[in-house]
């Protein structure tokens, strides 16, 4: 192969798999994305029960990702998560044959009449406990409807920090709650941290209904605890419902035990439920710069300037400006392309190359937004911050901070305090210890573009990383006074002269 014909291909498989990294619209900015992808293709990979061998899987069944469900599962130690997430992968027939046949001589080994479905998940679990990073188990299912991942996350309490990393890109929690207890200090806390994340939708399944004889006054008064503590909380939208995940009852069937639930069954909600949508303004954070030059394939490529990522948020068409960001140069988009073809609009999801009119200095980590609505650009920000680490946060801590494609030194002005995830309320603190969230001040060495977390998912996430060995410390949740979008950016300066 001649250089001028590896140029030419090269430039063919950026412009047409220029698949980025995901930037995430959780508290982890793009992180916990990047942190989820290595743990969701170990998972198990969506396929029928009646299924032969791994051959016929299919790594990516959805044929819309917009339109992929992303759920969490919390609740207290031995609620039956386990159980519930086995008993939705098989009964929506989504375990390889050889997976069921493992789990049902295991079972019959440990003396079970019956295959027990929390096993499915077992081994995830025990490769958390040999020591990879990320503790929460992910798993792809789907249904003739829509495909699903799931973040199974630990119940024990001190293990609230791996509820913070699988609800940070949630569209839903699924919250576990044992019938013959009720809610308990951890049903508080798991509803607690859904609201802080502004998880969209939350499901609360009332399990073990059958233990306590599919009592409607009992699951009444539970689902009335439930709703208070809801609503004292803050959670905008939550769904109840009696379920056994032991027996199956209105997991993927409808319950006959249960005539005093008419609504649907956990399947029906979660296929039913809209994904979450960062409602503001378009934002693309730019992961790679497209320029040829003399390796076009054709003269006419030769000057192609493209910039190239995945849309976080909003709708971009030919001819909107822009504005890129924390430069606060303007443009307008000449052109959108999705691999060979030529797109007259783009939205959230979607990874394309963004073409402008003017030659603007752009680089890897600037972000292209909506000219009329873009966050403000800061080298001060107020944020709660989820501490990860084993290692206390203490001011004057030297830490780097990435939101988005962009990643700059940050210090530790001052911790404010730390949130009491029983109440809400925020106590005294002069450091941050592991599953802390508190109320810290940074400061940054460059400016970056950012919004009130409550406005925006996208622009006010961010992860904290250890700057020496390069693991994530802590997620971030910008509070900007007012807690409202900023003006157009005014120019700052790029840090590149």
């Amino acid at each position: 192969m001649t250089f001028q014909s590896a140029g030419a291909e090269k430039l063919r498989l950026l412009a047409s798999a220029v698949t980025v990294a995901q930037s995430v619209t959780g508290p982890v900015g793009s992180g916990f994305a990047e942190g989820a992808g290595p743990a969701e293709t170990a998972g198990a990979e969506p396929v029928s029960a009646e299924s032969d061998s791994a051959e016929t899987v299919s790594a990516d069944p959805a044929p819309d990702p917009a339109d992929r469900l992303r759920l969490a599962t919390a609740g207290s130690v031995d609620d039956g998560k386990s159980t519930l997430v086995g008993r939705l992968l098989f009964d929506s027939k989504s375990v390889l044959r050889d997976q069921l046949a493992a789990v049902e001589q295991v079972s019959l080994d440990r003396g079970l009449t019956s295959a027990d479905l929390a096993l499915l998940t077992d081994g995830l679990r025990a490769e958390r406990e040999q020591g990879i990073t990320i503790d929460v188990a992910y798993r792809y299912f789907a249904t003739p409807q829509r495909s699903f991942i799931l973040a199974d996350c630990p119940g024990h309490v001190q293990y609230t920090r791996n509820t913070v990393t699988g609800c940070s890109t949630a569209d839903v929690v699924v919250l576990l709650v044992d019938a013959r207890n009720g809610v308990l200090e951890q049903t508080r806390r798991h509803l607690a941290v859904a609201a802080l994340l502004r998880v969209p939708h939350v499901i609360v399944a009332v399990n073990k209904i059958d233990l306590v004889d599919f009592s409607a006054e009992v699951y009444a008064a539970i689902e009335a605890d439930i709703r208070a503590v809801a609503a004292e909380l803050g959670v905008a939208e939550i769904h109840v419902l009696p379920t056994s995940a032991l027996l199956g009852d209105n997991i993927v069937e409808a319950s006959a035990s249960t005539p005093f639930y008419e609504g649907p069954t956990l399947l029906g909600l979660l296929e039913s439920l809209p994904t979450a949508r960062d409602e503001g303004a378009f934002r693309l954070p730019v992961q790679l710069v497209i320029r040829p030059q003399g390796a076009a394939p054709t003269s006419e490529l030769r000057d192609y300037r493209g910039y190239a990522g995945q849309i976080t948020s909003g709708t971009v068409r030919v001819g909107d400006p822009v504005v890129v960001l924390p430069s606060g140069r303007r443009s307008h988009v000449a052109g959108i392309d999705l691999g060979e073809r030529s797109l007259e609009e783009a939205v959230e999801g979607q990874s394309v190359t963004v073409r402008l009119t003017d030659d603007i200095d752009v680089a890897r980590g600037d972000t292209l937004a909506a000219a009329g609505d873009a966050p403000q650009v800061l080298t001060e920000v107020d944020a709660r911050v989820s501490w990860l680490s084993e290692e206390p946060l203490r001011p004057r801590a030297r830490v780097l901070l990435k939101h988005g494609a962009q990643t700059v030194q940050a210090i530790v002005r001052a911790i404010e305090g730390r949130l009491d995830l029983d109440d809400l309320t925020t106590v005294p603190a002069d450091h941050l210890e592991l599953n802390d969230i508190g109320l810290v001040r940074l400061r940054l060495a460059s400016p970056v573009p950012l919004a009130d977390y409550s406005v925006s998912r996208s622009d006010g996430a961010f992860l904290l990383i250890d700057a020496h060995e390069g693991g994530t410390l802590g997620a971030g949740m910008v509070q900007l006074a007012g807690a409202g979008r900023g003006e157009p950016a005014a120019a700052a300066s790029s840090g590149r002269g």
